[in-house]
C-alpha cells in the first residue's frame, strides 16, 4: 500500500511539472511522454482528445506534434484491440491503469507504425513505468512488448460475430448492436472502419478573408492555415456542419435564434451567409457563460457584428416571447456518435441508456424553439448523432403533437434526403461527419 501511495504522488507531480524531468531524467522522448499524459487524463477524467491535444502540441516541436498525435488518436481507435492482445500476453493478469496505458501505446506502434525499430518502442516504455513510479512493472513491460508479435498475437478467438467485430473495430458491443439493427450489419461494418481513419483537414473562409487567401487556398501548409485561423481568416469547419449553416440563408429583415450556439461555428458561418444588406436580430445562447465567451472570441476573431449573445436555459425556458424569431436553428446536445471519427473516445464514454435522456431533453428544447419562432418560420433541427432515439424519434414526436408543422425540403442537400423527408450524412458514405437534419416549417 505504501508503495502504491508513493507511486500515485510522483505520477501526479510529474503530470503537472511538464516535460523536464520526462525528457531529461528519464530519456523519454517528448511525444510519447505527451501521448501518456493525454491518455491517462482522457480515463481519468473524461476528457477529450481534441482539447488536451492543442494543448499538450504547444510544447512539442512539429515532429513531436504529429507522433503525439499519431499515437494518442491511434490508440483511442484501436484501445479494445490493443487491449485484448495485452490481455492474452499477460494472462489476463490485472494491470494498473497507468500501466496498462504504456502497454496499448508500446503495442500500437509495434503493430501499426512500422518507422519505429522496436528497441526504441521497447526501451522507453520501461523508462516510462519507472517515471510513474511503477518500477516492479518493468520486468512485464519489457517481456510483454518483446514478445509480441503482429503476426500471431492479434485475437482470434472471439466468443460470436458482434464481438469479433467489436473488438476489430474497437467500438462497444452494444453500439455494434444497435447499429446492426438500424442500418444493417455491412452498413455497420463499414461506418465502424470509416470511424477509425483520419477525417480530411477542412476550413472555410470568414468576413476577413482576403483575396489573396481565397486565390492560393489550396497551396497552404497546415502550419500557414494554422496561422492564418489565428489571424481569422479562415475557420476549421468539417463539411456536414457548414451544410446545416448554409441550409438558413438569411434576408434582410429576418429575426434568427442559434439556440445552443457554442462554439460558434454554425452561428458565425450563418453570419457570414447572410444577405448583404441584413440588418435583422441576430442572437445565439448557450447554457454556459464560459461558452459564451467563446462564442464571442470568435465572433470578434472572424469579424461578425452586430450580434447578441443570451445566457439561458433552453431545455425549460427561452427568455423571449412567443414568436419572436423568423428562423431558428436547433443544433441539440447529443451523444456525437456522428463524430467519433473525429473524437474517437467519445465511444468510450456513452452507455446504452445515455440515449433515452438525450432524446427527452432534446424534445423539452425542440418545444421550447417552437414557441419562439413566428408563424411561416423556418426551424432547423440538428444532431450529430446516429441514433433514431435523438433524430427521427424526437422529431415525428414533435409533429404528432404539433400539426401546426410540416417537414420542408432543402435543395442543395437532396442527395442526402431519407424517405421520410429528413437529411442523413454519413462517415463511409458521404466523407463526412455523421449528421441528422430537419428542417420544419410553421404554419
Amino acid at each position: 500500500m505504501k508503495d502504491s501511495l508513493c507511486s500515485a504522488g510522483r505520477l501526479k507531480r510529474r503530470l503537472l511539472v511538464g516535460d523536464s524531468e520526462g525528457t531529461n531524467r528519464w530519456r523519454i522522448s517528448p511525444a510519447r511522454l505527451q501521448a501518456f499524459k493525454v491518455l491517462e487524463r482522457i480515463e481519468n477524467n473524461k476528457s477529450y482528445s481534441s482539447i488536451l491535444l492543442a494543448r499538450a502540441e504547444k510544447e512539442l516541436s512539429r515532429l513531436d506534434r504529429a507522433l503525439c498525435h499519431e499515437l494518442c488518436l491511434g490508440v483511442l481507435r484501436r484501445k479494445l484491440l490493443l487491449d485484448k492482445i495485452i490481455e492474452k500476453l499477460t494472462f489476463k493478469k490485472p494491470l494498473d491503469l497507468e500501466v496498462k496505458i504504456i502497454l496499448r501505446l508500446g503495442i500500437y506502434q509495434l503493430a501499426f507504425l512500422n518507422k519505429i525499430p522496436r528497441y526504441a518502442v521497447v526501451n522507453e516504455a520501461v523508462e516510462m513505468a519507472t517515471w510513474i513510479g511503477k518500477r516492479k512493472a518493468k520486468g512485464l513491460v519489457n517481456s510483454v512488448l518483446r514478445r509480441f508479435d503482429p503476426k500471431n498475437d492479434f485475437p482470434s478467438k472471439c466468443n460470436d460475430e458482434l464481438d469479433r467485430v467489436s473488438i476489430e473495430t474497437s467500438h462497444p458491443r452494444f453500439l455494434i448492436e444497435r447499429w446492426i439493427k438500424q442500418f444493417g450489419f455491412e452498413q455497420t461494418i463499414e461506418l465502424a472502419n470509416a470511424n477509425n481513419t483520419t477525417p480530411p483537414l477542412e476550413f472555410r473562409f470568414t468576413a476577413k478573408t482576403s483575396d489573396d487567401t481565397k486565390s492560393r487556398a489550396s497551396e497552404f501548409t497546415v502550419k500557414e492555415l494554422l496561422e492564418l485561423a489565428e489571424k481569422g481568416e479562415i475557420y476549421f469547419q468539417e463539411r456536414a456542419s457548414q451544410r446545416i449553416a448554409e441550409a438558413l440563408k438569411l434576408s434582410e429583415n429576418e429575426s434568427f435564434l442559434d439556440v445552443c450556439c457554442a462554439p460558434g461555428s454554425k452561428f458565425t458561418l450563418v453570419s457570414h451567409l447572410a444577405s448583404e444588406d441584413f440588418s435583422g436580430l441576430f442572437v445565439g445562447g448557450d447554457f454556459f457563460l464560459k461558452r459564451l465567451r467563446t462564442v464571442r472570441d470568435n465572433c470578434e476573431r472572424l469579424g461578425v457584428k452586430n450580434y447578441h449573445l443570451v445566457a439561458y436555459d433552453a431545455q425549460n425556458c427561452l427568455p423571449f416571447a412567443d414568436e419572436t424569431f423568423d428562423v431558428i436553428l436547433l443544433d441539440a446536445p447529443c451523444s456525437g456518435t456522428g463524430t467519433i471519427r473525429s473524437n474517437p473516445e467519445i465511444r468510450y464514454f456513452l452507455r446504452e441508456e445515455d440515449f433515452q435522456g438525450l432524446s427527452r431533453k432534446q424534445s423539452a428544447m425542440l418545444r421550447e424553439a417552437a414557441r419562439v419562432l413566428k408563424k411561416g418560420g423556418r426551424l432547423l433541427y440538428s444532431t450529430c448523432s446516429l441514433e433514431q432515439e435523438e433524430n427521427e424519434d424526437v422529431v415525428n414526436k414533435f409533429l404528432n403533437e404539433r400539426p401546426e408543422f410540416s417537414i420542408a425540403s432543402i435543395p442543395n442537400l437532396e442527395q442526402f434526403r431519407t424517405d421520410e423527408g429528413f437529411f442523413r450524412t454519413f462517415p463511409h458514405r458521404d466523407n463526412m461527419n455523421g449528421f441528422f437534419i430537419a428542417f420544419l416549417r410553421k404554419k
